[in-house]
């Protein structure tokens, strides 16, 4: 691709986090924005910091629910039909939810699994047509999680893991059409729902801080913003934020070893009791923001 001038992106969960400064930096660089959040309110803030950076008005807003299949298919008629067409897609939306398998509410398990893997199909498949079209390139967000699983994540790790296999699966599908497949793969970013996880429970924040090394590091959204436009701008097929993601990718079979999971296991007789009773407590395995959004709907 080269350069994103003049193309059109479709970012979901653009009103926070990674998808909105992706969206802030792209806007930078001259790209036509449409941008899907269930959050309206903090939707429309990121679009009146973009309209009043100046240029032109290339921000289109959609308030949809990744969830809702029409919704999406909306979203992305509404690109074409502003724009033009639609040459970059990038599946962002998603939540996390807190406590081990025995403690988590089965609702909010449901409730990610329908964001952050139906949610990533649902995106995808409405958008591709144009896709294709447009040779275009198409980014899914998973994470460090599908490399490595961890305990108090079953829920989010098995959605990481298999939107990243979704993505290897279509672009065996698509790469034919010359349409670009790409995952997204971080540790721990400065994001809402990484700063949530720890406000709501203590326990998360010590198990962070007897990681080894760089693993226990938090990279900056900015850091992480600008390594997904440059893997859009070069169609990567994998982007790992920080770097040392990639080693973890090729450590995936050692990790999911005995040996690896010796390792992992290490600190959850202590911990996970901790982590289930702050749950416990807390009364919800969602942050208070997203079961707020969930509410509402």
């Amino acid at each position: 691709m080269g350069s994103v001038t003049g193309k059109v992106v479709l970012i979901t969960g653009a009103a926070n986090g990674i998808g909105a400064e992706v969206a802030e930096r792209l806007h930078r660089k001259a790209a036509k924005l449409v941008l899907v959040d269930l959050d309206e309110e903090r939707l429309e803030q990121v679009a009146r910091r973009l309209r009043d950076s100046g240029g032109p008005d290339t921000v289109h807003t959609v308030v949809g629910d990744v969830r809702d299949y029409a919704a999406m298919q909306s979203a992305a008629d509404q690109g074409v039909e502003r724009f033009g067409g639609i040459d970059v897609v990038m599946a962002n939306a998603g939540i996390a939810t807190y406590g081990s398998v025995l403690q988590v509410d089965p609702k909010a398990f449901q409730t990610l699994m329908d964001v952050n893997v139906v949610g990533v199909f649902n995106t995808v498949r409405a958008a591709l047509p144009s896709i294709i079209d447009r040779r275009g390139y198409v980014l899914i967000v998973s994470s460090a999680a599908a490399y490595a699983a961890a305990p108090g994540m079953a829920p989010y790790d098995a959605a990481k893991a298999a939107v990243e296999h979704f993505a290897n699966a279509l672009r065996l599908e698509v790469g034919y059409r010359g349409v670009a497949v790409g995952s997204a793969h971080m540790l721990w970013i400065d994001t809402p729902l990484v700063r949530e996880s720890r406000e709501d429970l203590p326990s998360s924040r010590e198990s962070l801080s007897r990681l080894p090394g760089p693993l226990g590091r938090t990279t900056s959204v900015a850091e992480c913003a600008e390594a997904f436009v440059e893997g859009i701008e070069q169609r990567k097929r994998q982007i790992n934020c920080p770097r040392i993601v990639g080693l973890l990718r090729w450590l995936k079979p050692l990790l999911a070893s005995p040996l690896g999971e010796a390792v992992a296991a290490r600190d959850v007789a202590e911990l996970l009791p901790r982590m289930d009773a702050e749950v416990a407590a807390l009364g919800r395995s969602m942050s208070a923001r997203t079961q707020e959004l969930e509410n509402r709907g």
